[in-house]
């Protein structure tokens, strides 16, 4: 049989009342520091462009198509013909390749066009850039492009950076057109619920003016891939 015991409530504290005596005396926590990956100012990306234009090998042709895309380095690498539509002029990349686990589509510039039928030329691979192997290319792959070309001072993702400042500071498209060119997610739940549409044409014309802007002669002159 159970006793009952009397117990006195002063006895115990609250948890709860001990926060402050903690907070005084625990060494605060540091402040999370956001490292930004870095990036080439817009103001210099033409002639990165053609001095890129210049360089050969897949790898240079690569990050090229990922500077006029604007897309992620995993996006690219792995980018497969089967994912391209030509009569459309537009790439769908499979959820399971974005950062947000949707398919996303990629409106196709005149010179990114330029860089696939290139590629088409040089292989059969299911791959758009097949390493020499006729595998996918390192990550580091378009690093040591940006290194042999004396760019080692950036990095390959800070170009979608640099793409998000020159949309932003150069052109009138609205937030949600250029945060649909990046594949972003919304902050806002309810702004979401307003722009479910990827906005494909207003994307269309936001990449052929990045184009324009990367490419003021409108030439291209690319060395070959092989």
């Amino acid at each position: 049989m159970a006793r009952n015991v009397d117990v006195d409530d002063t006895d115990f504290r609250n948890p709860a009342g001990l926060t402050k005596q903690l907070r005084e005396k625990l060494p605060r926590r540091p402040k999370r520091v956001v490292r930004h990956h870095p990036a080439l100012p817009y103001a210099e990306a033409s002639q990165f462009v053609a001095d890129l234009s210049a360089a050969a090998g897949i790898a240079a042709s690569m990050l090229s198509f990922l500077i006029f895309t604007a897309c992620r380095t995993n996006e690219v690498v792995d980018a497969r013909w089967c994912e391209v539509d030509g009569p459309s002029s537009t790439w769908r990349i499979p959820g399971q390749r974005m950062k947000m686990n949707q398919d996303h589509v990629v409106p196709l510039s005149k010179p990114a066009l330029a860089i696939l039928d290139r590629m088409r030329d040089g292989g059969r691979s299911e791959l758009i850039f097949p390493n020499p192997g006729g595998g996918s290319f390192s990550e580091n792959a378009m690093l040591a492009v940006l290194d042999r070309l004396g760019y080692s001072h950036v990095t390959v993702h800070g170009f979608r950076s640099t793409f998000a400042t020159w949309a932003e500071e150069c052109t009138d498209y609205p937030d949600g057109v250029r945060e649909a060119a990046l594949a972003h997610k919304y902050k806002s739940e309810t702004a979401a619920a307003y722009q479910r549409g990827q906005k494909l044409e207003k994307r269309r014309a936001l990449m052929k003016d990045w184009a324009q802007f990367l490419t003021p002669a409108s030439v291209i002159g690319f060395r070959e891939a092989g």
